[in-house]
Order: structure tokens, then C-alpha cells, then sequence
């Protein structure tokens, strides 16, 4: 129940209110000074406060000053008449959430209310979730704080010292342009620019135009000289993501690059120098693809300078909980959508997918349980089919575990099979029902 205060040195309309609100189900303290209304917000447990403007003892806006001091998250609704709108628009424009001019209408008082009350509590949620969530444990953009990953934050910065060319090698949806992105602000080339490349995503003709220019007039439709991305990238890093998807005439010419720092627009014998990172990515493994002929060995070295393997998630399930929370708090806030919380079961089924998407999945996931979320708070029933579906096509021990996790385990796999019909799961691992509802909440 919300507790509400009430401060107006007018009798009449102060119990009035009171009675109003009280009748919808608040709990409501009425004062005719200020003094002695602040005395009452400074022992808290307050969610809004309606004063007059104008007062004998103590003005609205002196009220507004000494409650926004102590806690700026508590909606201060004002009462004047229409004389002082003014005032009480300079009081809005200073910190209180609405002003009511009088007579006004009860059912209008109430909506804003709502609203206030509404706003306080997305405003405490969200401290709630970032007290929660310890963004100090986020590096460059990527959340872990697992064995694996902090390994990979320890070799980024010392690679990043070093101008050696980089190969990240990672399941796709892992993060690997987030790696580049941090080797590059991490060096000494952090004020010079950082050029992206998918090279799946473009044709071979147009690859190499994209990578090393051409001149005008080299082909149909090159009406004008076009600068690569390897020229935009001087002095600064350029990230070739999917390096495993480029052809054999462009690897040629990449690796007459890696080698000598000099490129060519296409149609054109003119070297030119190039000061540049190379960093490369992709999530095959380019040692088999040399086996089978569609890499070449000798681009494969000069790219394999330093490595950097990339855990896929399921590798590092322990930072499942904590992507769960900042994907949660992202959402929540982006899509304005009050989460207050998430079932403890969410956690213990998510942790349990092997995620074949890896973060990406994860938090594409997310973003479709908030948007469709019907509660404040995300449910089992909030994971999409497709989601649950995989948590029961299978139960499986990846490693030595504790017979408390292994038991933990079962029990949501049963539950999973029996569509979380806590009868049926009992009844199917032949326990009673009370035992099960223990187990789980244990």
C-alpha cells in the first residue's frame, strides 16, 4: 500500500483529499504545516507528497527544496490556485512531477498519482537492477567475470601493447568484433581509426574494391577513384571479421599487404604505403579449411601472429546469470518496460541451454521475454518454445559436478518434459509434491 502526504493549511480540502484517496486504498497522512510534513518524509517510508503552494509557515516551494535534498526520487505533486501557475510550473521546471490548479478534478488527481507512483517505482527498480549488476566487470563491452574470459581480458591487454597482427578464432555470436575493439583502444593506434570489414558479407568483386580501392573509370559504374578500406584505416587498426570467406585472388593480395604494407587500387599499378593493425576474425578453424584447399598456408601464418580463442558460452556457464542481468536492465530501460525482477528458475534453465548462438541467442532471448512479458516479473512461462524446447530434448554432464547440482539438474529436465506440471513431475519422479516444491526452491 502506498503512503501518501498530504499537506494544505486549508481544512476543508485537506480532508477531503485524504477521504478520496483513502477510498482507492492509499495510506494517506494529512498536515497543515510544512514543517511538520517534512519532519514525516525525513522518517521515510513515503511514496508521494501533495502540498499547497501557498502556505503560512512553510511554502510549496520551500517544502519541494527540503524533500528533493533528501530523497530526489519522491514525487512531489503541487496544489494552487489559478493565480500562481506560474509558480508552480517554475516548481516543476525545479523538480516537482505535476501541479493541480484548484478546484480541480478528483479523477484527474488520481491519474497523476498513479503516474507518480508509477515513476518512483521504475526509478528505485532500475537502481535496484544496476546495484545488482557491477558494470566494473564489464571490459570493453564484454560481461564475464569466469576463468576463461578474464584470461581473454589478460591477453587483450597484452596484446594490445604490441603491433602484432591478431587471429581470433570463435563461434559465431561469441563477441569476436568486440575483441578488436578493445586490442585497439587498449594501443597506441586508440586515436586513429578503427575500420570493420565483413568480408561474408560482400561479393568478391566488391571485396576487393571495398579493401583496396579503384581507380576511376576501372570497371562499369566506377565513375569516380573510390579510397579502400585499408587507405581509410592508416595509422589505426582494420578488423577483417570472417576472414575464412574471402577467395584465393584476394588472398593473394591480402597477404602481399601483411607482408609488405603496400596495396594497390584495383586497376591500378601505383603502390601505396599503408600503416596499419591488421586484426582478423572468424569461426572456422583455418587450419582445416588449408586442408581442404580453400585457404592458403602461407596467408595462414601471416595472420596467425597471435591467437585469440574465444569460449563459446557454453563453455563459461557461469556467466550465464550475469548476461542475463545486464541484458535485462538494457531492455528494461530501452523498451520502458517495468521488470522489478527474474524467477530463480529462468536462471537455473537458461544456465542449463547449450546455446548454439552463444551471446547474441542469449540476448536476442531476452529482449523477446521483456517485450512479451505480461508481469513485472520475467517467468518460466516467459521463455519462447523454441527455448524450452532444447531444455528438454536432453539431459546431459558436461563435467564432475555435486550430487546437489546433478539432482537440480534432473529435477528441471523432468520438469521441462512434463511442461512444468509440478504434479506430474512429482508424480513422475515419485516424490511427494511438497518435497519437489522444496527442491526447487532450494
Amino acid at each position: 500500500m502506498s503512503k501518501i502526504i498530504i499537506i494544505d493549511d486549508e481544512k476543508n480540502i485537506r480532508e477531503g483529499i485524504k477521504k478520496s484517496l483513502e477510498y482507492e486504498g492509499y495510506e494517506v497522512l494529512a498536515f497543515d504545516d510544512g514543517n511538520k510534513a517534512i519532519e514525516r518524509v525525513y522518517k521515510g517510508e513515503i511514496d508521494l507528497v501533495i502540498t499547497d503552494l501557498k502556505m503560512p509557515e512553510k511554502s510549496g516551494e520551500e517544502v519541494l527544496a527540503d524533500i528533493l535534498d533528501f530523497d530526489n526520487k519522491l514525487p512531489v505533486i503541487v496544489l494552487t490556485g489559478h493565480g500562481n501557475v506560474e509558480r508552480a510550473v517554475e516548481m516543476m521546471r525545479l523538480g516537482a512531477y505535476d501541479f493541480l490548479t484548484k478546484p480541480f478534478n478528483l479523477d484527474k488527481m488520481s491519474l497523476i498519482i498513479a503516474r507518480a507512483l508509477e515513476s518512483r517505482r521504475i526509478k528505485i527498480e532500475n537502481e535496484v537492477f544496476e546495484k545488482r549488476f557491477d558494470y566494473s566487470k564489464t571490459f570493453y563491452g564484454m560481461i564475464g567475470r569466469s576463468k576463461k574470459m578474464i584470461k581473454v581480458y589478460d591477453f587483450i591487454k597484452q596484446v594490445s601493447r604490441t603491433n602484432a597482427t591478431v587471429l581470433i578464432e570463435g563461434e559465431s555470436g561469441t563477441g569476436k568484433e568486440l575483441i578488436a575493439s578493445a586490442i585497439h583502444q587498449n594501443s597506441n593506434r586508440v586515436n586513429a581509426p578503427f575500420i570493420t570489414v565483413n568480408c561474408a558479407a560482400l561479393s568478391e568483386g566488391v571485396l576487393e574494391s571495398e579493401l583496396f580501392g579503384h581507380e576511376k573509370g576501372s570497371f562499369t559504374g566506377a565513375f569516380d577513384k573510390k579510397i579502400g578500406r585499408f587507405e581509410s584505416a592508416n595509422k589505426g587498426t582494420i578488423f577483417l571479421d570472417e576472414i575464412g570467406e574471402i577467395n584465393q585472388s584476394v588472398q593473394v593480395k591480402l597477404l602481399r599487404v601483411l607482408e609488405e604494407r603496400v596495396i594497390e587500387r584495383v586497376e591500378s599499378s601505383t603502390p601505396i604505403e599503408v600503416d596499419i593493425r591488421v586484426i582478423a576474425a572468424t569461426n572456422k578453424k583455418l587450419a582445416d579449411e588449408i586442408k581442404i584447399g580453400n585457404f592458403r598456408e602461407d596467408l595462414y601464418y601471416r595472420l596467425n601472429v597471435i591467437k585469440i580463442e574465444l569460449p563459446p558460452l557454453r563453455d563459461r556457464k557461469e556467466d550465464i546469470p550475469v548476461l542475463i542481468d545486464f541484458f535485462v536492465h538494457e531492455f528494461r530501460v530501452m523498451h520502458s518496460i517495468n521488470i522489478e525482477s527474474v524467477d530463480k528458475q529462468v536462471y537455473k534453465i537458461l544456465s542449463s541451454l547449450p546455446w548454439n548462438g552463444n551471446v547474441r541467442e542469449l540476448r536476442n532471448i531476452i529482449e523477446t521475454m521483456i517485450v512479451m512479458s505480461k508481469d513485472t516479473v520475467l517467468k518460466v512461462a516467459d521463455i519462447p518454445d523454441s527455448i524450452m524446447s532444447k531444455s528438454s530434448d536432453s539431459f546431459e554432464v558436461e563435467d564432475i559436478i555435486s550430487l546437489q547440482e546433478l539432482e537440480s539438474r534432473y529435477i528441471h529436465y523432468v520438469l521441462a518434459k512434463n511442461n512444468f506440471n509440478k504434479a506430474q513431475t512429482a508424480k513422475a519422479l515419485g516424490i511427494e509434491r511438497a518435497t519437489l516444491y522444496r527442491k526447487i526452491e532450494g
